[in-house]
């Protein structure tokens, strides 16, 4: 029996997405695949409902690079409400605990920043889509059970205060992937001595995209009003996620080998990384990872017939 044709249409690209408070990631990712009749779509890292801003989406063949995404550098403007503790670490939680922040001064507010800088070890919270056991843990903490978390190994990159307002603080973060701001926020907390937790959060860097144009969905209800040639017109290209790597143009004979499933030899390229390749033509193969004998191996094509 032949495989059944999913619906929809093929759309390839990356949308910027600017996630309104509210929704889940996942909700958000539905409603936009809808907008744009999409046959595939997914999201790059999850946003907490809480959360606004920065949410890549990726179409079709996006979808294949969408795990490097998964993997960049995010960067965040966080506020944090300083005397007050959550079950979830954010303003969506319960109250667990309540001290005075009376007292609290800028200066040592920057020491303790100053602490969470660089690489170190953070505890996820319950609150979190993490699985122990097959079972997300946020499904435990929602009946009020608590386990045990391994840490797991993140880098604070930047952590500067921006302002300081009686008990809010607001926080520029530029951290690695897998760094939960919620428990950044609750560790800040309780090393002042008061408490805290995320009052309001905003991401706006994923990877290369930095001071990027965001679409709410507002914007791109107005797009779709004009047709889906103006709505796909706000999607960046396949590779726009990977601009940060080496770019490698393979020669005929070369494409033709890598498009076999063959690694094929490069000269002069980085050991071990990865490198966007390209045909003759300029046009976007896929990922290549440099192996320790200087060829390039495939990891991840594109599709021939998205190729011509």
């Amino acid at each position: 029996m032949a495989k059944r044709r999913s619906k929809g249409r093929d759309v390839d690209g990356i949308l910027l997405l600017d996630k309104p408070q509210g929704l889940t990631s996942n909700e958000a990712l539905q409603k936009v695949k809808r907008l744009f009749q999409a046959r595939k779509a997914g999201h790059t890292g999850s946003l907490d409902p809480l959360a606004t801003g920065m949410l890549p989406v990726c179409f079709g063949e996006a979808t294949k690079i969408s795990n490097f995404l998964l993997n960049a550098d995010k960067r965040y403007l966080a506020l944090c409400k300083l005397g007050i503790r959550t079950d979830s670490a954010d303003a969506d939680g319960q109250v667990i605990e309540t001290r005075s922040a009376a007292g609290i001064r800028e200066d040592e507010i920057r020491r303790v920043l100053l602490k969470f800088l660089g690489e170190q070890l953070q505890v996820p919270p319950m609150h979190s889509a993490i699985k122990q056991h097959g079972v997300p843990l946020y499904k435990l903490a929602h009946q009020g059970i608590e386990v045990e978390r391994e840490a797991r190994t993140i880098t604070v990159h930047r952590l500067e205060l921006v302002r300081f307002e009686k008990d809010m603080l607001e926080l520029d973060i530029s951290c690695s992937k897998g760094t939960y701001i919620r428990a950044l926020a609750d560790d800040i907390g309780k090393t002042l001595g008061c408490g805290a937790h995320i009052a309001g959060l905003r991401r706006l860097q994923v990877g290369v995209f930095e001071n990027a144009k965001m679409f709410t969905p507002e914007e791109l209800n107005k797009l779709q009003e004009q047709g889906f040639t103006a709505l796909d017109q706000a999607l960046l290209p396949v590779d726009a996620g990977l601009g940060d790597w080496d770019d490698v143009r393979l020669s005929p004979d070369a494409a033709f080998y890598l498009r076999q499933g063959q690694a094929v030899f490069i000269p002069r390229l980085k050991i071990g990384g990865y490198v966007r390749l390209y045909d003759s033509a300029g046009v976007f193969l896929g990922i290549g990872l440099v192996l320790d004998d200087g060829r390039v191996a495939p990891k991840r094509l594109m599709s021939m017939l998205k190729m011509g």
